[in-house]
């Protein structure tokens, strides 16, 4: 039988990702080099080398790399790059990494062995060795939710986003805030929102405001809600950095008897179907998730043709004032 990339690294001791770069003129440490070489030698492996991929790739092919499926941001954006796709006549392969940065960069050098032309990527950011994946493999990548220098980008307006509902809940009259976020790898949730949510109550002043940090999994923020709600929370309103976090608060608050929003408000960000229709509704910024994808997927096929695209594209956003904050 014969022996794979995984095989190789499992027999060398490396990842899969190390293999794929020494295969393909990467990067990789003397001694890993050699214990490569060796393992290729004596099992007689033979690879394919990414220049007769690149020759004989198909151009109808768009590989799409998420950092997860259970989610509303990125199925909605997936539905959006798969009618685009289609409309143009081109296929996706979609490959889910389960918030595993390693298998992010494993997927760039698989998905250009499966000669596919172009790559659209939502990762929470961007190493080095995303960097050299895509530089190795030469083929276009389009970022979509995240910002590179070096690396086409769709972003959504998350700055200006965490702007507009600060300015919103301050306009109520809430002085007393908490803003329960993510970890601040994730540039675009976890910093870009909360600077803009943070330059609106700098603005204003006279205002006190706790930060807390928790998953983007609503079991966990609700884990965490109940934890924080059942001690003295000096603040009228809690700002979540996302729709499955402020979901997660509200089941909290109604297992505990606290009212919203009587007792306490809740905003979210994202927009999902799901906060039109919980109770009390869900005040909350609205992405265009759909539309990015497929604007992504436009871009990306122009980017396949060497056709120009601007270095960064930005989406807007809508404000959904409903019945999850009251007056303060």
């Amino acid at each position: 039988m014969s022996k794979t990339i995984a095989d190789i690294a499992r027999i060398a001791g490396v990842a899969k990702s190390t293999v794929s770069r020494y295969l393909n003129g990467g990067s990789v440490s003397v001694a890993t080099r050699h214990k490569i070489e060796q393992v290729i030698k004596e099992t007689g492996y033979v690879p394919n080398t990414f220049a007769q991929s690149l020759k004989a790739k198909t151009a109808n092919i768009i590989g799409t790399i998420v950092p997860r499926l259970d989610s509303f941001a990125t199925s909605h954006t997936l539905m959006g790059i798969d009618d685009q796709l289609r409309n143009q006549g081109c296929r996706m392969l979609i490959t889910n990494t389960s918030q595993d940065m390693n298998r992010e960069i494993e997927a760039i050098y698989e998905l250009a062995r499966q000669k596919i032309s172009g790559i659209i990527l939502l990762a929470a950011r961007i190493t080095d060795e995303h960097l050299e994946a895509i530089e190795t493999t030469n083929i276009p990548v389009l970022l979509v939710g995240q910002q590179h220098e070096q690396i086409h980008s769709l972003i959504h307006n998350d700055y200006d986003a965490g702007y507009e509902l600060g300015r919103y809940v301050l306009d109520r009259g809430h002085r007393r805030l908490a803003y329960l976020g993510v970890t601040e790898q994730d540039i675009a949730v976890g910093v870009r929102r909360k600077q803009g949510f943070t330059r609106a109550v700098e603005e204003t002043g006279a205002c006190t405001v706790a930060y807390y940090e928790t998953s983007f999994r609503m079991s966990d923020a609700r884990q965490y809600a109940l934890q924080l709600l059942q001690q003295p929370l000096d603040a009228t309103i809690i700002v979540c950095a996302t729709d499955n976090i402020a979901l997660g608060v509200m089941k909290a608050a109604h297992e505990l008897g606290i009212e919203i929003p009587g007792q306490l408000s809740i905003t979210g960000f994202g927009g999902y179907d799901v906060t039109e229709v919980v109770h009390p509704a869900l005040t909350t910024i609205r992405y265009p998730y759909q539309e990015a994808g497929k604007i992504a997927a436009q871009d990306i096929v122009k980017l396949v043709h060497r056709q120009h695209v601007q270095m960064v594209t930005v989406m807007d956003y809508e404000l959904l004032q409903r019945e999850s904050v009251d007056k303060c």
